[in-house]
């Protein structure tokens, strides 16, 4: 079966989505001396990096980045591990950050555990929110909201930083 692909976000519209994002989250923590951003292994990383890159640009706050390591199929078979020690989250903003939230269930897993350390709030930063939820999760930052049907899929690349590209991509129907 052939797939279509739709280029949702170019290069240019990504950098301008995670701009706004981080200027979003210094509005609202502009007051903190530090913040802690932790990107679900894959392609959470990358946009997590990015996002801290920007904060550091824009303010003086103390930004701690790590990475979040879990089964995303079945989180709860599976262990789930964080390269940033539990301490560092206590009474901190933590914000945890994925690619794209559908269902739901990657992003209340990982605020779950990071529930573990003690953090003042916990936020969570998506590029894309398709909308589809099955747990009671939301984005509080998130660069687009997109209405897609469930056999539709959100294609992120950030393989190259020079071009970085969201794609929607759905089975081409057979005429």
């Amino acid at each position: 079966m052939s797939t279509i692909r739709d280029l949702v976000m170019p290069h240019q519209t990504i950098v301008r989505k995670l701009d706004r994002m981080a200027r979003e989250m210094l509005e609202v923590h502009y007051q903190e001396d530090t913040l802690v951003l932790i990107g679900i292994h894959g392609q959470g990383v990358p946009i997590c990096e990015a996002l801290a890159r920007r904060l550091r640009e824009l303010s003086d706050i103390d930004i701690v980045v790590g990475t979040l390591r879990m089964h995303k199929d079945l989180p709860l078979d599976h262990a789930i591990e964080c390269d940033v020690a539990m301490d560092q989250l206590n009474d901190r903003i933590v914000l945890l950050v994925d690619d794209v939230l559908n269902s739901g269930r990657t992003l209340i897993h990982g605020v779950q555990f990071l529930l573990q350390g003690r953090p003042r709030e916990v936020h969570t930063a998506v590029l894309v929110d398709r909308k589809h939820r099955s747990f009671p999760i939301r984005a509080d930052y998130c660069g687009l909201t997109l209405s897609t049907h469930l056999n539709e899929h959100i294609a992120v690349d950030l393989s190259d930083t020079e071009n970085a590209t969201v794609h929607l991509e759905r089975p081409a129907v057979s005429e």
